[in-house]
């Protein structure tokens, strides 16, 4: 079939064809052409590296696919389609990245032997299935907003100011649209359903984030973001946040409270802060700034110490705003990465992560539209009927969720092996999430071997990895 269609259409069917538009075939070779070329179409050399073209090609796909998730509806069937192939061919990749095991082979005359034998590498072989069903997942928790007439949306130029004022977003986004809900809020039964998909995508977020977060820590940190670095932790966080972070009763909550987050900009200049103050502490405890510690006026045990405390700030950030930019950190491993299977474990996971974060965002647009009216149904109606509305609203939490499957389901992981937190009730969703149930994060497979402090210890500068 490929020979037949490389020979071209007949003269007559010329001008259909080109009607239709490319071939698969056609996008194909187009595609693997940029990743040879790395994404120099002048073919003079100057591309960039195979691993960062990849990386590139996933992350500008899943833009033009997605974009950003505007509304809780359905993809279209021809963006469906396109993400599912094109996405496709770049995971091939995937598949020809092998390490060599060990084998026994017995030979006919009964002899055993060990053989070498190639199979495709072990953090590939378990995340990207993963990452397909994560993907998969999150397509269709879009698909169960088909035909939803509980709530709906308006665009921001054709709403009044009471409903600009109403949505609490006003200007962050103005190209979003207003959700609207019936004047009493939503009932019972559809405030439970939203609520249980809330749950039912935090899930896959999370599970995105852990992969994400394993694959950029097996990166090796780059030179040129070691040059960049201050002289010591002090002047990385300022006086006021080191004080705060070298005191004898340190509280990560009390850390953050001191510190202006109410932008996206301030999250990730602190990030990259105490990200700098990490490795500069983890450099000076193995000695790898090239100084003696001789002299020092802190010890080898506080310095450890610190990086702990600046490690715990990081997953406490990484979880309360997931939604940040990258830093200048993750910035530079992405660029300077040259490990293929990492680009594409990376971008794949990441272009998730992002996707289901759009998707946690809308359907809190939705719960803050539902909690403003019903707070102002509240207010106009008499006391006597608001105790009625209470109890009638816990009949129905239970309705519309029969059908939905979660990712411990559809993946198979055991998210409570204690057999603890049985309430799956999406009425409670704080609760749901602090019982270690839904926060708990499958067994993902990576070249990680130690923590965070190693693998800072173990860098290795890109050139010089094989």
């Amino acid at each position: 079939m490929a020979r037949e269609e490389n020979r071209g259409p007949p003269a007559d069917q010329a001008g259909g064809e080109q009607a239709t538009g490319p071939s698969d075939m056609d996008m194909m070779k187009e595609k693997f052409a940029k990743l040879l070329l790395g994404e120099d179409m002048s073919g003079s050399g100057k591309g960039v590296p195979s691993a960062l073209a990849l990386s590139n090609a996933i992350t500008n796909l899943a833009a033009s696919v997605f974009g950003e998730q505007r509304k809780l509806e359905p993809m279209a069937p021809d963006r469906k389609a396109r993400w599912k192939k094109e996405v496709g061919w770049l995971l091939s990749v995937a598949d020809h990245i092998v390490e060599f095991i060990a084998k026994k082979q017995v030979l006919p005359n009964g002899v055993e032997m060990e053989v070498m034998c190639t199979q495709q590498r072990t953090d590939l072989q378990a995340n990207v299935p993963a990452l397909r069903k994560i993907d998969t997942m999150l397509v269709d928790y879009l698909d169960n907003f088909k035909d939803r007439t509980d709530f709906w949306y308006v665009k921001r130029d054709s709403a009044t100011e009471t409903e600009k004022e109403d949505s609490q977003r006003g200007d962050e986004k103005w190209w979003i649209p207003i959700v609207k809900v019936p004047p009493n809020g939503l009932s019972p039964a559809s405030r439970a359903w939203i609520q249980h998909q809330k749950e039912l995508v935090n899930q896959v977020l999370k599970a995105a984030m852990a992969i994400n977060a394993n694959c950029l820590m097996e990166m090796a940190i780059p030179e040129c973001y070691l040059e960049t670095l201050p002289k010591n932790g002090r002047a990385s966080l300022g006086d006021a946040l080191y004080r705060i972070i070298t005191d004898v009763e340190f509280d990560p909550d009390d850390f953050l409270s001191t510190v202006e987050l109410n932008t996206e900009h301030k999250i990730l200049d602190l990030k990259d802060r105490i990200e700098a103050s990490v490795i500069i502490w983890n450099r000076k405890v193995h000695n790898k700034d090239g100084k003696s510690a001789w002299g020092s006026a802190v010890s080898q045990e506080k310095r450890e110490q610190f990086e702990e405390r600046a490690q715990t700030l990081l997953l406490i950030i990484k979880h309360r705003f997931p939604g940040i930019p990258q830093s200048a950190l993750e910035i530079a491993k992405i660029q300077e990465n040259r490990d293929v299977g990492f680009a594409i474990l990376e971008s794949y996971s990441r272009v998730l992560e992002s996707l289901a974060f759009n998707v946690m965002s809308r359907i809190e647009d939705v719960i803050i539209a539902d909690r403003v009216a019903s707070e102002k149904a509240k207010k106009d109606m008499p006391p006597g009927s608001a105790q009625q509305a209470m109890e009638a609203g816990a009949e129905g939490l239970d309705g519309g969720m029969a059908d939905s499957r979660t990712l411990l389901d559809f993946m198979g992981w055991t998210g409570d092996p204690e057999g603890k937190g049985d309430d799956k009730s999406p009425a409670a969703p704080e609760q749901a999430q602090d019982d270690g149930r839904l926060m708990k994060l499958p067994n993902i497979m990576t070249n990680l071997k130690n923590t965070y402090m190693d693998v800072l210890g173990g860098h290795r500068s890109p050139p010089g990895r094989t």
